[in-house]
């Protein structure tokens, strides 16, 4: 799942002289995204922070995105861990008592990163504004080719010296999508989420609903 891509991000700057990982965040949607099959948001936020709690040192959850009551375009969420990264935090303070300004970038999967591409999705002046200011790194699913993608992108080729692009060297084709349909399939999950994710997707009954999303409110559905 998406831990294995992250972590594949870590090992990527294990070896780039150029950044030195920090940290990472997790900033699940709010309710008001309007996707079909998404939990509330609490139950979202609490399963990152259980999944971070056990398995990663150096991965964190915010909040922020998920309490809005409207949604939040990348673009404004990236700009809000700047705003705290950068401004009210001051960076980051090296040995020496100096700062520094830490670079955010976007992790995107394969996907996402091809949906750039839609003008129907993605606003050209925000592409600018996170490719140009930030930077994006790619997690490139096998039997895809985000390089030949960029070439055909000229948003995306113009800011191609700040994406990065990691290869998935091993292949994975789990997603969020079919674990919610292996729960709701009464599917074992196990080994694909950790153990404190599963029981509480479990203990709260999480996906054993159909979602029906109608403008601002979310209502359930039993199948």
């Amino acid at each position: 799942m998406l831990g294995y891509s992250v972590e594949m991000a870590a090992d990527y700057f294990n070896g780039h002289q150029k950044y030195e990982l920090i940290g990472g965040y997790f900033s699940p949607v709010s309710d008001y995204y309007q996707k079909e099959g998404l939990a509330p948001a609490h139950h979202r936020v609490q399963m990152c922070e259980l999944a971070t709690e056990t398995s990663s040192t150096w991965l964190m959850v915010d909040s922020w995105e998920a309490l809005q009551h409207s949604y939040q375009r990348t673009a404004v969420v990236i700009d809000h861990f700047d705003d705290e990264l950068n401004n009210n935090m001051g960076g980051l303070t090296l040995p020496d008592g100096s700062t520094r300004k830490i670079q955010i970038l976007l992790l995107a999967g394969g996907d996402l990163i091809e949906s750039m591409g839609r003008k129907d999705v993605w606003a050209s002046e925000d592409l600018h504004h996170i490719l140009g200011q930030f930077g994006c790194m790619v997690i490139e699913r096998t039997g895809s080719d985000v390089w030949e993608f960029l070439l055909s992108h000229d948003i995306l080729y113009e800011y191609k010296e700040n994406i990065h692009v990691v290869k998935q060297v091993i292949y994975n084709d789990i997603s969020s999508t079919k674990v919610r349909l292996f729960v709701k399939r009464k599917m074992s999950i196990k080994y694909l989420v950790p153990d404190a994710v599963m029981r509480y997707i479990f203990d709260n009954s999480l996906y054993a609903t159909k979602l029906t999303r109608k403008r601002d409110y979310v209502s359930f559905a039993f199948d």
